[in-house]
């Protein structure tokens, strides 16, 4: 028997070890023929709007899709600065900090949050978070005017850019927060008791031990969760006051609006060229979601390479 083993493993793979790999292989093709197949759509959908642009709005495609594209970039990042910290925070605690009757509830609450639909979650927004926040704005527009993102007049419904934002970070807090946490908490053990061993506090051994060695890992999550602030439809299309403009005002009732946003709200209604000029806009998100995850790939590698050297 033992035999027989040393020729199998001398000879090649293991069948069980080919039939993996095949399937590996087979669902990766899968998953490039899908992502290949939406490309092409949206390019043959397109094309005709980019095209026919003038004819249905007046203006360029340029024209039209950059307010849409600066809203959506707008809208991401005020999420990500808010929910990053918070994230990453709140990993730490589970990981390192909380004691583990507490870690283990506290994991499963932030993990639920993923699952509460983006609907409840817009509905929320415009209900009770935007009213709540308006006081804010007023106190923002009148006490710091000279900032461009709070000159005002403040919003007096709550449905502004910002309040978008923050929805949006609420959404993707628990992607980043379970990424992180699962990141912490595989630093090795060795690394982390050297330096205390060494008379570093436990902040400086998160520091020194368990950052450098996470660097890649929490790129790639926040990453992630741009990706979905991205993407995010149905909460910003609810909350959202949108105005189709461009502006650094953050807290006025005149908003940018989003990519995704824009094709929900509109989308129903549109006929003929409106709709392939709502398929390019998806193109350009489509684009820009790419680019996003190419870059986040790429940051990782780069890190995970000077971690190695």
């Amino acid at each position: 028997m033992s035999t027989t083993i040393d020729e199998t493993r001398a000879g090649g793979r293991r069948p069980g070890d080919a039939i993996f790999k095949g399937t590996a292989i087979a669902a990766a093709l899968v998953i490039l023929l899908a992502l290949a197949g939406v490309a092409v759509f949206l390019l043959y959908e397109g094309i005709p709007g980019i095209l026919g642009a003038r004819e249905e709005t007046d203006a360029s495609f340029v024209s039209y899709v950059w307010p849409l594209v600066y809203g959506t970039l707008v809208a991401a990042l005020i999420a990500l600065v808010i929910a990053t910290p918070f994230a990453v925070g709140m990993a730490l605690v589970i990981s390192h900090y909380a004691p583990k009757r507490i870690a283990k509830p506290l994991g499963y609450v932030v993990d639920l949050l993923a699952a509460v639909p983006s609907v409840v979650y817009g509905v929320w927004g415009i209900t009770v978070l935007g009213p709540q926040l308006v006081p804010l704005y007023r106190w923002l527009a009148d006490t710091v005017p000279w900032i461009p993102f709070f000159a005002g007049p403040a919003s007096t419904t709550g449905r502004t850019i910002f309040t978008a934002g923050v929805v949006l970070a609420i959404m993707i807090l628990p992607i980043i927060t379970a990424i992180c946490r699962e990141i912490f908490a595989q630093t090795p053990t060795l690394h982390q008791e050297a330096a205390l061993a060494l008379g570093a506090t436990r902040w400086e051994m998160i520091r020194m031990a368990v950052f450098p060695y996470a660097r890649s890992g929490m790129i790639s999550a926040t990453m992630l969760g741009l990706g979905r602030a991205l993407g995010e439809t149905m909460a910003v299309a609810l909350v959202l006051s949108a105005s189709g403009v461009i502006t650094l005002n953050f807290i006025s009732s005149t908003n940018p609006s989003t990519i995704a946003a824009n094709i929900a709200l509109r989308f129903p209604e549109a006929t003929g060229l409106a709709v392939n000029l709502l398929i390019a806009s998806g193109l350009v998100l489509f684009a820009i979601t790419f680019a996003v995850n190419f870059a986040a790939r790429y940051i990782a590698g780069s890190s995970a390479r000077r971690m190695s050297r």
